[in-house]
């Protein structure tokens, strides 16, 4: 498949929507956001438009939130982008995109909630409800979801390249986290519907606790510890352990240790692409770096050490 053109301009939206979706054509435009997989334009006050521009994965994630998202939203307590409309391609453009719903608020990685037992309810309250038994055709995770231990030579790779870069606040500690999550029982629970990519960037806050949850191009069905690892990176200090207590089911032991070695690696991670971004390379983001090593910090102060 072609790639999109790198930047996408106002003219080349609005001519996409004129050819397709005619009737939002003369709505105001603007950028929101570059992300990994697509160019974000909002659309008005109340729609956005999402274009695949950096990765040939982006088409069938966009495919997928339109074909599942609608579907779960409507029950979701946290607003949620949903697609309303689907652009096919054409020759302007030889991919597929969507029009959503406008979700407002911050990005928590720029503005962190700040109000723990809010925030700490709200994200259970959203993921209680988004943790229902998926059906069977429901969409497999991209390496993610299932046993940790086929991560094992990704997250000994990760932490030695953090490690040697001076970023890691406890390396000894870090490994420890790890090996407590791989020697837990995997999860023999269904596949329940998960996000599956809820770093700080992906939830938004507003009057310091969480407003809406967006991009759920990576939402699958498998193992709810994936999801419940994002509350070390997404909440202030004391919360986890609300949080822990108002999800339900009650996650068992062995779930929460999965989920602070997903935690874990997705911190590691995350400190590799803040770095990234304080170095000034391509695609590193700067306001990564903060949430992760408070993660980090939590987790390994959790073990005991």
């Amino acid at each position: 498949m072609s790639q999109a053109p790198a930047d996408l301009s106002p003219d080349l939206i609005r001519d996409l929507l004129r050819d397709q979706h005619p009737d939002l054509a003369g709505l105001p435009l603007s950028l929101g956001a570059r992300g990994w997989d697509n160019q974000l334009w909002r659309l008005g006050d109340e729609l956005a438009v999402r274009l695949p521009w950096a990765t040939e994965s982006a088409d069938e994630l966009l495919l997928k939130e339109h074909a599942w998202v609608p579907g779960l939203a409507a029950d979701l307590p946290l607003p949620v982008p949903v697609p309303q409309r689907l652009g096919v391609p054409s020759e302007r453009f030889p991919r597929s995109w969507l029009v959503t719903t406008w979700v407002p608020g911050e990005p928590a990685d720029r503005a962190p909630a700040t109000r723990a037992e809010e925030a700490a309810d709200a994200l259970a309250g959203f993921l209680t409800v988004l943790h229902r038994p998926a059906p069977a055709e429901a969409p497999a995770g991209r390496g993610r979801g299932g046993p940790l231990a086929p991560y094992a030579e990704r997250f000994e790779y990760t932490l030695g390249l953090v490690t040697g870069r001076g970023l890691a606040p406890d390396p000894d500690g870090i490994r420890e986290v790890w090996a407590d999550a791989v020697a837990a029982p995997d999860w023999d629970g269904p596949a329940l519907w998960l996000h599956g990519d809820l770093h700080p960037a992906n939830v938004l806050t507003d009057n310091g606790t969480f407003c809406g949850v967006i991009d759920f191009g990576d939402l699958f069905a498998g193992d709810p510890a994936c999801d419940l690892s994002a509350a070390w990176a997404l909440l202030p200090d004391g919360a986890v352990d609300r949080f822990h207590t108002a999800y339900r089911p009650a996650p068992d032991a062995a779930t929460l240790r999965r989920a602070r070695g997903w935690a874990a690696l997705r911190a590691l991670a995350a400190l590799l692409i803040a770095d990234d971004g304080d170095r000034g390379l391509p695609n590193g983001k700067p306001t990564w770096g903060p949430p992760a090593r408070r993660a980090l910090e939590r987790m390994v102060a959790s073990t005991g050490r």
